[in-house]
């Protein structure tokens, strides 16, 4: 059986949102949710932590996961998150053929997301598999300070828009080589179709945060 792992990268520095990663969503960090989350999979060999902070460190070790030191030279704000993917694997020494990608921003998750998910990667013998959700949206550009519509002819009915799509960044699904060669998703990568509530959120303001913090109490306590 092939083996598959979770990588779940996690910087210190946010200037959005200072220590987001490290903010209590109910009674435990936000990258707790996701570490959780990861370890509920019996599929899931290991849990790997990509950091270049040391509270975060700790909470991941805390939580059950394993922790790679990220280096300042791949820590910086633009750099992309396949570099972390890349050095997580390049550190390890294991023979691994599958990588799922959970972001600590998006730490609510439908229950059997990544059960349907990886059924999928596996049955369709994808290369990668990532989550998408319908904009319900009527969009247009900006052009010389007038609106020109995208998706629609103006006066139409929302319903009879033309269905568009986007990545809501629950979870990525991707082969090793793949990601080797700086790639996450791929052109012929599946999306997979997820219309839920907590397909909105991620969090990179305290907006976000707020509106996370809502339905995450709003489902536990129902």
């Amino acid at each position: 059986m092939s083996k598959t792992i979770a990588i779940i990268p996690a910087r210190g520095g946010s200037k959005r949102l200072p220590g987001k990663n490290v903010l209590h969503l109910g009674n435990k960090p936000l990258l707790a949710h996701s570490i959780e989350f990861a370890k509920k999979h019996s599929f899931i060999a290991a849990v790997y932590v990509s950091t270049d902070d040391t509270e975060i460190k700790n909470i991941a070790l805390q939580y059950g996961a394993k922790v790679i030191d990220r280096p300042s030279t791949i820590s910086g704000d633009l750099e992309p998150t396949v570099s972390a993917l890349k050095h997580v694997l390049e550190s390890i020494n294991e023979e691994v053929e599958n990588v799922i990608l959970l972001q600590v921003t998006n730490p609510l998750r439908p229950k059997n997301l990544l059960e349907e998910a990886f059924s999928i990667f596996q049955n369709k013998k994808c290369d990668s598999l990532f989550t998408v959700s319908r904009d319900e949206h009527k969009l247009g550009k900006i052009q010389n300070y007038t609106f020109v519509p995208f998706n629609y002819k103006i006066g139409q009915r929302s319903q009879d828009l033309e269905p568009l799509y986007f990545e809501n960044g629950l979870l990525y699904i991707s082969k090793v080589d793949l990601i080797l060669n700086d790639v996450i998703i791929s052109k012929n990568a599946y999306p997979l179709e997820v219309n839920h509530i907590f397909a909105n959120i991620d969090i990179d303001t305290q907006e976000d945060f707020n509106y996370a913090e809502y339905l995450y109490n709003k489902n536990h306590n129902s």
